[in-house]
């Protein structure tokens, strides 16, 4: 046995491989450098979902097909005054999410596509005392989620950096919501109870609830100058520093690699956060000597979180939305795991080692 069932390997997949030494993600095929960046997130969807459902849909007919699945998701918005509005947004997503029914089409799984992009942009502005913005049925899916954030036309800069950042989340292998997802489908509850496990289980700061921190951290920082005496300080306090670090990568996470090049597209492009992107820039270069230097036996690499957080920040999410918006390029390979698991696995049911006390016979 192994604790956190390090090294076991669970299932066979199609869909995804995570090389941890050699920094590679495979998606579908593809290594994540022939993705991200190259194709939108739709394109991507017909890659993951090719065999998941008896409709055999290409990428334009999928961008059509999403777009009716917003404007279906966007009716199912309950009253600005809802209670459920009051929650954390991740919380309030989640819930929104649960009131469809379940089922194993493809009608199902394109409402689970539509629904985080829908709903998050959504109760981000309810919280704000604004209106939610209607989906629009010209956009691609990674345009229309910060047309409904932000209320106006969106830079071909803007789109494509969330759309570099949906593919890159999109799939990574048997992580802690991809697993919950098959445990759940291998029962054959249906997909809106997989994505909802799997929803919850990202939920979690250990997994995709931590890219906030990262800027709490250029926050304290403040300015290049600063780098390299308060994460000195910080180590030496026995903190952690946020974005450096994986359970899997060895080396440097191949997503925080595509996350950079795509934001430093948007800084340079005039859209978006030059300083802002410079300040990580610095605060990186000097985690890396430090963590050489004073860890040199552990592999301290930057992780996807350290530019996911500034990228999210610089299209307009507000911190508390990540893990909502890391949902919304997740919930294709969990969707597309579920299936493989439904169609190909079997109920999963592992054994536990019991610790506890034993009874004691009567003499």
């Amino acid at each position: 046995m192994k604790n956190g069932l390090d090294d076991v390997v669970a299932t066979e997949t199609m869909l995804s491989d995570v090389d941890g030494l050699g920094g590679i993600l495979i998606i579908r095929g593809h290594s994540l450098d022939e993705l991200a960046g190259i194709v939108t997130y739709e394109e991507l969807l017909a890659l993951l979902l090719a065999d998941a459902f008896e409709d055999k849909l290409d990428a334009g007919t999928l961008r059509r097909e999403i777009s009716l699945a917003r404007q279906d998701v966007f009716r199912a918005l309950p009253d600005a005054g809802a209670p459920l509005l009051r929650l954390p947004v991740t919380d309030a997503v989640r819930a929104l999410t649960a009131q469809f029914e379940d089922g194993d089409d493809l009608a199902t799984a394109l409402r689970l596509i539509a629904a985080p992009a829908v709903f998050t942009p959504a109760v981000i502005r309810l919280k704000q005392g604004k209106a939610a913005v209607a989906p629009d049925p010209a956009l691609g899916h990674a345009a229309d989620i910060l047309h409904m954030l932000h209320d106006r036309s969106i830079s071909a800069g803007e789109a494509a950096a969330l759309d570099t950042y949906l593919v890159t989340v999109s799939d990574h292998g048997m992580n802690a919501s991809t697993f919950a997802a098959r445990v759940v489908a291998s029962t054959h509850a249906g997909l809106v109870s997989s994505v909802l496990a799997a929803f919850g289980a990202l939920k979690g700061p250990l997994h995709g609830g931590a890219p906030g921190p990262v800027l709490d951290m250029l926050d304290a920082i403040g300015t290049p100058e600063n780098a390299e005496s308060w994460l000195e300080k910080a180590l030496d306090n026995g903190e952690r520093l946020m974005g450096f670090g994986h359970r899997i990568y060895r080396v440097r996470d191949p997503r925080a690699d595509a996350l950079m090049q795509a934001l430093r597209r948007l800084a340079g492009s005039g859209d978006h956060g030059a300083g802002r992107f410079k300040l990580a820039e610095s605060v990186e270069a000097a985690a890396l000597r430090i963590l050489a230097r004073r860890k040199p036996d552990r592999p301290l690499k930057t992780n996807v979180e350290f530019y996911t957080a500034l990228l999210l920040e610089t299209l307009g999410f507000p911190r508390e939305s990540f893990t909502s918006v890391f949902a919304m390029g997740r919930v294709g390979g969990w969707i597309a795991h579920a299936r493989e698991q439904t169609q190909h696995g079997r109920l999963i049911r592992p054994q536990s080692r019991y610790t506890g006390p034993r009874p004691i016979k009567a003499a």
